[in-house]
């Protein structure tokens, strides 16, 4: 009788685990993207999108010399169409396998796509269930297609390649760490406007069959940002504006800042570190401004001054204190005065101290912004003249 009873539960078992794979996708059915480029098509109108799809048997080697099959890690494809999704559907028409959106790494968008405006970009991807919404996010000049192609860097896998760029960009801190996730986050803020990495190619590569060429490699460089107002780009920011710009976004908390020596043909090098930021708002007369500080320690690390460094330390500082004040003065003239685009996040910091006041300027707070009076005030010292590069691994 017991064997009875239990007989439903076993042919139950039975059933659950011969319909355990049903609905799933096999590897070798999909067509696995890394990296995504999108551009204005031949007609303007259209949307071109390239996709750089991973060859697993290919690029299972990591020493860039995959072993079987074609010898590409990747398979690079593009088609265009009236939306995103339309050209995703017309890679149907030539290519063997779904399109599977899970791994993917990056969206690349050309200049020209960016400053025709990216609402249709976020609002496709934000509502693609297979998409992680910390994919990187960046603008370039080139084409995108070649961007995403490039094999680049220790990698065989140029989308990888560009990830680990991303990653470890808190450590050259010279592009912002924008994902889908903060991209939506800005895009819908009634405060904040969108500010995208900048990644375009250079020619600085060395290749193994010509040493003596310098530069007969393009490479990937993740340098500079996008500014947008609204859903559209208005222009670039430089590395000096960029970096003025972290200190804003990400709380920069460390890095290295080159100033001149007494003789402006030589150079030494500082790493500032324990940085301390504040933006403090403020109300005059119904209109909001803002006191900016930055307080930081740092090291010499490098120089190649006459003078030692106990010599001129206070020119040090005092250099020290007119770079990091000049980067950040530079930012912020850039977005008020040239953008108008409030991408340093001072909305949010006004709205969050004066509610009050915010309700009466949320309506112009372009305007507010672009008139709101700013100050800056930047305290370094020199807390070890003894020449060191802490974190590098050098004594």
């Amino acid at each position: 009788m017991k064997r009875i009873v239990g007989l439903p539960c076993v042919l139950f078992s039975l059933m659950l685990l011969c319909c355990s794979c049903f609905g799933s996708r096999q590897i070798n059915e999909l067509a696995i993207v890394t990296a995504v480029g999108l551009d204005v098509g031949e007609n303007p109108e259209m949307v071109k999108l390239s996709a750089q799809i991973i060859r697993p048997a290919d690029a299972r080697g990591q020493t860039g010399a995959p072993s079987g099959g074609t010898g590409q890690p990747i398979y690079s494809v593009s088609a265009e169409g009236k939306s995103i999704f339309e050209a995703i559907r017309n890679l149907g028409r030539f290519t063997s396998r779904r399109v599977y959106w899970a791994h993917n790494f990056v969206i690349v968008m050309h200049e020209d796509y960016a400053r025709r405006g990216i609402k249709d970009m976020i609002d496709f991807f934000t509502r693609n269930h297979e998409l992680r919404m910390n994919t990187w996010i960046a603008v370039t000049p080139d084409s995108p297609d070649e961007v995403i192609s490039t094999i680049t860097g220790l990698e065989v896998v140029p989308g990888e390649a560009v990830n680990r760029l991303f990653r470890d960009n808190k450590i050259v801190r010279l592009a912002v760490g924008s994902n889908m996730m903060s991209l939506e986050e800005s895009f819908l803020s009634p405060s904040t406007e969108p500010v995208i990495a900048k990644l375009q190619l250079v020619s600085r590569g060395i290749s193994n069959k010509k040493p003596g060429e310098h530069g007969s490699l393009k490479q990937v460089e993740l340098a500079g940002a996008a500014a947008f107002k609204e859903e559209k780009m208005v222009g670039w920011l430089t590395l000096k504006e960029t970096r003025g710009l972290l200190f804003f976004l990400e709380s920069l908390e460390s890095g290295i800042e080159v100033v001149a020596c007494p003789d402006p043909s030589r150079n030494l090098t500082v790493e500032f570190k324990n940085v301390k930021f504040k933006v403090t708002p403020d109300v005059q007369n119904q209109k909001p401004q803002f006191k900016i500080q930055l307080t930081t320690s740092a090291d010499i690390v490098e120089s190649n001054c006459e003078e030692t460094p106990e010599e001129i330390l206070g020119q040090i500082e005092e250099k020290l204190q007119q770079e990091l004040k000049s980067s950040i003065e530079s930012v912020i003239k850039k977005a008020q005065k040239q953008y108008k685009s409030d991408f340093l996040k001072l909305g949010d910091v006004f709205r969050n101290s004066y509610p009050e006041e915010w309700r009466g300027v949320k309506a112009n707070w372009d305007e507010s912004f672009a008139a709101a009076k700013t100050t800056v005030e930047v305290e370094a010292k020199i807390k070890s003249a003894v020449l060191k590069a802490a974190g590098t691994g050098v004594k």
